[in-house]
């Protein structure tokens, strides 16, 4: 009897150290990390960057975590991913130009293969075998062939669309005649979608599924989260694009200008900061026909709707991690993958006007099934107020991106911006960082390359204010457009009609739209940074080959 009820007495106390034990066990474990890239998203779209799109959940983020206004991409989608998964320069990681736009000139190359190459270790690879379970929903864009597919590469559990963009409801109608929409599921060609699939939602089941079908079993997980939202073509439920009607009928021009006063407002860019001047092929919104402005508002409210669907489903992964105790032990990470995209859908390789004219893009079946929208150069550039361009250019308008961070537990900064300039490469070793995995010299048998990209895990828990030293020293070259970046100062050469075609020198911090060349005032500068661009190039194998890009102004 004694012992019984010394055994009853242990009983709580047992339970206390076991308990404390867990805790202590949970608190060091390796933590989660999530990363969401949206896809074509503008600088000013979200709300916590001065946008008026619906995005609460996101709000939400950039108040428990915090917000980097400073953050720089590549200027599409598949050299920034290839960046994104590999911690070195485009040109080294295979996407020195995106795949559906090799040329004869680039065959041979391996920094031109196309593809997320073999050269380097993938992150998910990399984590994979630090213990991490890895898994993939949503756009791929860095391989077209299996042995190139996100299960070659490190994902244990993936449902992937395999090309750039498409339609987002089952039809897979492609963006061009010469291109295939191709799903794969765990490496394996997906013949057929549910009829009531619509990307955004569907992506985030996938990935709801993946967490739940290992929680528990004691390994962290990398999840990452690649939307398609909001890629042309603009699709989205007709309810949440009803939500928007009307909102934009004042046209491209107010939208910028408010858009600017938002980030004002807000004090990411300077008070006295003009907006790059709409581009001469974009019509004023008063010259325009009413049939015109309708259609454009339109497309406008649809772009809208694709952004605030995609926000509703990031917070069904944040509650689902809350529901399951892993939302504390996350790293959360959310950007886009280059700036709003202007380009026209005849910009696409291969397109036709028999294709074109297949849609039904009346007023009234705008954005549902069957149609095929774009944003537009006007849209574009409101969204990414007040920079120069937009998707596909070196300039600010194509490399500018939102981004928010948030990290495992409660963090001392939560809800503070930082104005610290960074690089999409550096998001890998940060990873790592966090995770205390050691990036590998060799792997799976042969030798791959070292991240050039740095951990800024200090930047992010608040313990410094700026990066490592070098960070915002940067070259860029995609389609024969140039740029690079060293401090404040930055060197941009794009041909006419969308530059002079030679330097021009920008002040970012004091001239933020790339309106000001101050090339003739500060000769001296602009050769010493051309100089350092010609290393970057030599450093990275970049080749001397420029794309025809007049077709997206």
């Amino acid at each position: 009897m004694i012992r019984k009820l010394l055994l009853l007495g242990l009983i709580p106390i047992l339970t206390f150290m076991w308990s404390s034990c867990d805790q202590t066990r949970q608190s060091t474990e390796q933590p989660n990390v999530l990363l969401i890239v949206a896809d074509d998203l503008g600088y000013s779209d979200i709300g916590s960057f001065g946008g008026g799109i619906a995005t609460p959940t996101l709000d939400t983020l950039a108040r428990e975590g915090m917000q980097l206004t400073n953050f720089h991409v590549l200027p599409t989608c598949s050299p920034t991913r290839s960046v994104l998964l590999s911690g070195v320069d485009n040109h080294l990681a295979g996407l020195g130009t995106m795949g559906e736009l090799k040329t004869e000139e680039m065959e041979g190359h391996p920094g031109y293969a196309g593809y997320l190459n073999f050269e380097v270790a993938a992150l998910p690879e990399v984590l994979n075998a630090g213990g991490y379970h890895t898994y993939m929903a949503g756009k791929w864009h860095l391989g077209g062939a299996e042995e190139t597919s996100p299960s070659a590469r490190g994902f244990e559990e993936t449902f992937i669309l395999v090309p750039g963009g498409g339609s987002h409801w089952s039809d897979r109608r492609p963006l061009s005649p010469l291109q295939t929409m191709i799903y794969r599921r765990n490496g394996k060609t997906v013949d057929a979608l549910p009829d009531d699939f619509y990307s955004t939602r569907y992506y985030t089941d996938i990935l709801l599924e993946s967490i739940g079908q290992n929680h528990g079993d004691g390994k962290p997980f990398f999840a990452y989260l690649s939307y398609t939202a909001p890629h042309d073509p603009l699709h989205a439920p007709q309810e949440y694009i009803d939500k928007y009607k009307g909102k934009f009928d004042g046209g491209w021009d107010v939208l910028r200008e408010k858009r600017l006063q938002g980030l004002k407002d807000m004090g990411i860019v300077p008070e006295d900061a003009s907006p790059y001047p709409r581009l001469p092929s974009v019509k004023s919104w008063d010259e325009m026909t009413l049939v015109e402005r309708q259609e454009a508002a339109r497309d406008m409210e649809v772009y809208a709707a694709m952004v605030d669907y995609m926000d509703e489903q990031i917070k069904r992964v944040f509650d689902y991690l809350k529901e399951i105790g892993e939302y504390d032990n996350t790293m959360i990470i959310f950007f886009s993958d280059n700036g709003a995209n202007g380009a026209p859908r005849t910009a696409y390789p291969g397109q036709t006007d028999e294709y074109l004219s297949s849609f039904d893009n009346a007023l009234e079946n705008r954005g549902l099934p069957d149609s095929y929208i774009e944003m537009g150069p006007g849209w574009a550039q409101a969204s990414m107020s007040p920079s120069r361009m937009f998707k596909a250019f070196t300039s600010e308008g194509g490399i500018h991106s939102p981004l928010l961070v948030k990290l495992p537990g409660k963090m001392t900064n939560a809800g503070t911006m930082n104005h610290s300039f960074f690089h999409v490469r550096d998001i890998m070793p940060t990873i790592l960082d966090l995770a205390g995995i050691e990036h590998t010299k060799e792997f799976d048998g042969h030798s791959v390359r070292p991240m050039q990209g740095k951990s800024v895990l200090d930047l992010w828990s608040g313990k410094t204010e700026s990066p490592y030293a070098g960070a915002s020293r940067i070259g860029y070259e995609l389609f024969g457009l140039k740029a690079f970046f060293d401090g404040d100062w930055k060197i941009l050469w794009m041909p006419p009609p969308f530059g002079k075609g030679e330097w021009e020198l920008f002040n970012l911090k004091e001239d933020p739209a790339e309106v000001n060349d101050l090339s003739a005032r500060h000769p001296e500068r602009v050769a010493s940074m051309a100089v350092m661009w010609e290393q970057y190039k030599t450093d990275n194998g970049v080749l001397d080959i420029s794309l025809d890009l007049s077709g997206v102004e």
